[in-house]
């Protein structure tokens, strides 16, 4: 198992996954061995961690988010890959195509191109923002692929977007420095390594400069911010799992269609829109699945 995040980052999707492994008569101990490794947020560890899971010669391979599928998909084209958060598997370069994958990897998308459009209306109408910065790391290619597609909505409704570059943990302080000096209107958070590994520290910033901010990911607005637009990451993983099962029961990778999303979540927090001084529109109100007291 190759994670892009922490230990403490990645903790709840760790759990719903094993969880999702256990509903499936899958016992960690008893009928099933799994070997954990972390990239600390860091994509440049993430080949040879693979390379190291490899040596193992497991039978199976699952990781989440999309530098970690890519570095365990070059690292070996004969163990069965089962892969989480990936972005866009084939822009990506990981399957070439969703319904046959036609190789030893599958998995379970977090790819939605209209979610992508829904963070950059959400956040413009909850704050009338026309300066957006986006919080990333870009060595990602699945967050690239995010960000080509905020900036072409953006395009279309005289939205500006910049790019706020986050390669670790280093890049987050002064990231928030430099925009001290020039705030923009707003911000959106997408879920990635570094952001994932930094929420914390990324939420406080964010509220210290009292911006309106959406993120890709609910546990940040239980932390304080503002609003997520997301996937149910729990049940995302736990989808992998299911993927696990069949393919440890017989089935091929390259038999199981990739499958993609379904459904997201609106929520907001109104404590964190009273501490910016925010209105919020009744429409965004109106919207939301959960509201944060």
């Amino acid at each position: 198992m190759l994670s892009g995040g922490t230990p403490a980052g990645t903790k709840d999707r760790d759990e719903c996954f094993d969880q999702g492994l256990r509903e499936l008569g899958w016992i960690e101990g008893q009928n099933i061995v799994i070997e954990r490794r972390w990239a600390q947020g860091s994509v440049a560890r993430e080949p040879a961690l693979a390379e190291e899971l490899v040596r193992l010669h497991p039978d199976l391979i699952f990781t989440s988010a999309t530098p970690a599928a890519q570095a365990v998909q070059r690292a070996t084209s004969d163990i069965p890959v089962v892969f989480s958060m990936v972005s866009d598997p084939v822009a990506s370069g990981i399957v070439p195509n969703l319904a046959h994958p036609n190789a030893n990897i599958t998995g379970v998308s977090n790819f939605f191109p209209a979610m992508i459009s829904k963070l950059l209306d959400l956040i413009v109408t909850a704050s009338g923002a026309n300066r957006i910065a986006v919080l990333l790391d870009p060595s990602n290619p699945g967050k690239q692929v995010d960000l080509r597609y905020l900036q072409e909505g953006a395009s279309a409704t005289h939205v500006s977007i910049e790019p706020v570059p986050l390669h670790n943990t280093d890049d987050v302080n002064a990231a928030f420095a430099a925009m001290a000096k020039s705030p923009p209107g707003a911000a959106i958070v997408l879920v990635d390594a570094v952001t994932i590994s930094n929420m914390k520290l990324i939420v406080q910033q964010i509220a210290a400069l009292k911006l309106p901010a959406i993120y890709q990911e609910r546990t940040f607005v239980e932390l304080g911010g503002l609003m997520s637009y997301a996937l149910n990451y729990c049940q995302h993983v736990r989808r992998a799992a299911a993927y696990v099962d069949r393919i440890l029961k017989g089935e091929k990778p390259s038999a199981l269609p990739v499958e993609q999303p379904a459904t997201f979540q609106f929520v907001v927090n109104r404590t964190a829109a009273r501490a910016i001084g925010l209105n919020l529109p009744q429409t965004i109100l109106a919207f939301a699945d959960d509201v944060i007291e």
